[in-house]
Formats: C-alpha cells, structure tokens, sequence
C-alpha cells in the first residue's frame, strides 16, 4: 500500500517521524505542494523564496541519491492531494504539523476531507521538542513568562530519542509527473541575491554542517560572545530550523554531545527553547501576529508614518551605525544579529514610534529566517506589548549598544565601509566626532554618511511620555 509523505517545513530525511512512519508501512511517494495562497496575510516574503528554492532542490537531490524523488504540484493543497491519491492509489496521507493559525485550520479541513474519502491520515512532530499544548501550567493554561515555561521544558527533558535517515528508498513511478521546481518561479527576476549565495548553503548537508562548524568552533564561547555581532558567536541555524532541514532534537542531542561545555551548551539550548516559547505563544495567542497581546497597547499613540524616515530605517541609511549596519547586513544576506535586531527594532518602535507591525512585514520580507512565530515574539518583546516583554521604559541606546557589542567598531566597519576610517571612539557616533576627525576619516556627514534622522535624547523623552500615558503604566523612579 502506497502512502504520500507530504514534505512542508520538514525539508530533510533525518529525524523525519512522519518519513519514518510512511517507510515502514510501505512504498512512499515523497510530494511537496506550492501552494502561495495557503499563507493568507502572511505569504513568504522573497528572502523565504529564494531559500525555499534551494531547500527543495536539496531535498530532491538527497532522495534521488537514495532511489527515490520528489514529485512536486502547484495548487490547493487538498486538490492536489487528491490528484495524486487518484494518480498513485495511495490509501495513507502523512505529514509534519504546523502552528501558524491558517495552517492548523486548513490542515484540519485537509484531514477531514481526505478521511471522508478512506484514507488513512496521519500526523507528526518534527519541528519542535514539545508541541504548544504539551507544556502547559496548571489547568492547562499557557505560559506568557518565558523562565517558568523554561523550567518546565527542562523537567520535561531535552535530550530526546532521533529517527534515523533512510539509506534508501523505494524508487517512484517514471509515469507519475512533477513539476520542475524552476517553474515555481520562487528565484528573484532581478538577480539581486548573490549575498544570500555568498551566506548561506540551503539544505540538510549545510544545516549538519553548520551545526558541526558550530560546535567545533563557537559552543565553547557561546555564553560570553553571543552578544557580539563583530564576532562569529552564534550558531546561524535559524534558518535551517525554520524551514525544518534541522531538527531541535538534532541540535540538543549534538550539543550535549559536546560535554566540555556545560555552561555553554545550557546557555545555547536556553535560546533554542525561545523559539519553542514563540510556537507556544502563537499557538494559544492565534490573534498575536496582527493584534498586541497586552490589549492596552490597541491604544498606544503611534506616529503618523514618514516615507522618507522608514525608507531610511529599511534601508540603513538612519545616520546610527549600529542600525545601519544591521539593517545592511539583513538586505545582503538575509539574516541579522539578534543582538543588533534588538537594537534596530527598539529604534522603529520606540524612537521613531513607529508600529511594530511596520517592522514585522519588512523582516518578513528580508529574512531567511522569517518565522511567524519568532519575529512575532521578538518584536512585540521589544515594543513592549507582548509576552515577557521589555519593560515599555527599556530603550535600547544604540551608541551605547554598539560601543559595548562592537566595541571596536568591526562589525559597522564591515557593513558601512565609508565610517571604515573612524576610530573606535568615534565610529558609533560620527555626528559627535570632531570636524578634524571626520576629515582624516575622508568623512563628510550629509555626503558620504547620513546625519541621524532622529535625536535619540529627545525621542526617547518622547517615547518615555507616550508609554506612560497606557492606562496603569508607571514611569520608573
């Protein structure tokens, strides 16, 4: 009896339940669907693309190694499903849950229907150590702390068992079509993707060996340097985590694998349950992507938008180099520093005053990592209005975040070649930098950099006011 194994956000052959299972029942029929309109509000964003095309590609490639291939459709999910259990007899449907909020219900409607006709429907966890529901507080009620919900992941245990990968695979009929994965069209018509091709190896292979590089080389040190965005301090996994070419079980088993490291490897795992708190979050909160969790901030007197001012944000022209440079980094390669996204985002939301939202569809759109879960966390953290969230007083200074994070100004360097002659002192400041300074540097402010478009002092006075003014906020002594 043949099964279809539908490939999502699970795009890998290790540690596969869902693989496992459709293997050891029988022939397997590996699909992916593109399906652009099953996102809603939230199609991916052209970073996603351009990754998703080489996942795929990947993946084919791993299965033709193994005997196998993958048949790829294009269309409604449930009318392509059906198409092919019409095409191949197929009586067994399995595949690798989701947590966005469109694909429960439309994986839910999915399994309906598929049942209706007889089939037998099976469904898996691959993404994540725990799934939203399994972790919960007393009646089941969800968390919105992170520290509890970590302490109770660690009772839970880390350190779970893997699936192995498949060494081969039954071969699929050569009658049985797919389509190129070049005609999905998820490649950019105007090339301008070569930093994501300089930055990043899509795939499984490049998943292990990212994460192979990391313990050799970062683990050790992770604790101390994961801050630095001037150093090589983090793992870059996200990713390869997102669209599943990785597992978490993967990734704790191999760390705790690497014992001289204990500090460290509690400290990195700690961070890699964030993203299991972000899929809790967004499981019990479905509203969040959109709406504040602290419903008070539905209230909160944002800005009127700029064009000019935003533009400037996207795209690393502020006149702050920390900002700058991230922002950079993110438009070349698809990825920023999660130190430095702190720092760009608190700028958007808290000195321009600008909605969060604003700031959640332009990293959407640039990062490879774009997750709907992550980023809807990690920007409602800063703004202020989400779960565990900075205190609404919390403003990051980003001179003072780059002179403790890039103290020697390397990171901005690399990203803003035109401060590249300023000293360190001068190089997150250059506005306060003496005229003769700035000539020696061969830097006219205005010219070859921008001046600041926001006065930090007086923005954060401002940003200050307008929190306080939240029903029951308090301004700290």
């Amino acid at each position: 009896m043949a099964s279809l194994i539908w490939f999502r956000r699970d795009l890998r052959l290790a540690d596969n339940p869902a693989l496992t299972e459709a293997l050891r029942v029988g022939p397997v029929i590996p699909v992916y669907i593109h399906d652009p309109e099953a996102g809603g509000d939230w199609p991916e964003g052209s970073a996603s693309r351009w990754w998703l095309h080489h996942s795929l590609k990947a993946l084919d490639r791993s299965l033709d190694e193994r005997g196998s291939r993958l048949i790829v459709r294009r269309g409604p999910a449930l009318h392509c499903l059906k198409q092919l259990v019409a095409e191949t007899s197929a009586r067994k449907v399995l595949w690798n849950r989701r947590y966005e909020p469109w694909s429960i219900a439309c994986d839910s409607h999915i399994k309906r229907e598929l049942q209706g006709l007889g089939l037998s429907v099976e469904t898996f966890n691959s993404a994540l150590l725990y799934e939203p529901w399994q972790i919960t507080r007393a009646g089941k009620l969800p968390y919105k702390v992170f520290t509890p919900y970590w302490k109770a992941v660690q009772a839970a245990g880390l350190d779970l068992p893997l699936l192995p990968s498949p060494s081969r695979m039954p071969p699929v009929a050569s009658s049985l079509a797919t389509l190129p994965i070049d005609t999905l069209q998820l490649l950019p018509k105007i090339p301008w993707d070569s930093g994501l091709r300089e930055h990043w190896q899509p795939g499984e292979r490049g998943a292990l060996a990212r994460l192979e590089t990391f313990l050799a080389t970062t683990l050790a040190e992770y604790g101390m340097l994961r801050d630095r965005p001037d150093r090589a301090g983090v793992s870059r996994l996200s990713p390869h985590l997102h669209f599943g070419e990785i597992g978490p079980r993967q990734i704790v088993q191999a760390v705790h694998a690497s014992a001289p490291f204990p500090a460290s490897a509690e400290c990195y795992l700690r961070q890699l349950v964030w993203r299991e708190f972000a899929h809790h979050l967004l499981y019990h909160c479905p509203h969040t992507p959109t709406q504040p969790l602290n419903a008070r901030f539905c209230h909160f007197p944002w800005a009127e938008l700029d064009a000019a001012r935003l533009a400037a944000w996207q795209h690393g022209e502020t006149g702050i180099p920390l900002v700058d440079a991230g922002m950079r980094e993110l438009w070349r390669t698809g990825w920023m520093h999660n130190r430095v996204r702190m720092v760009t985002a608190s700028l958007l939301t808290k000195n321009l005053l600008y909605p969060w939202l604003v700031g959640t569809r332009w990293f959407w759109d640039t990062l490879v990592d774009a997750d709907l879960a992550n980023n809807t966390l990690g920007w409602q953290w800063v703004a202020g209005c989400g779960a565990d969230a900075a205190p609404y007083f919390r403003i990051f200074n980003p001179v003072l975040q780059g002179r403790r994070f890039d103290p020697e100004g390397d990171y901005v360097r690399q990203w803003l070649p035109e401060l590249a002659g300023l000293p360190a002192n001068w190089i997150h400041r250059p506005w306060q930098a003496p005229p003769p300074t700035l000539q020696k540097a061969g830097v006219c402010l205005g010219r070859d950099y921008p001046f600041p478009i926001v006065d930090l002092k007086r923005s954060r006075e401002c940003a200050l006011a307008a929190f306080a003014s939240l029903k029951g906020a308090q301004r700290p002594a």
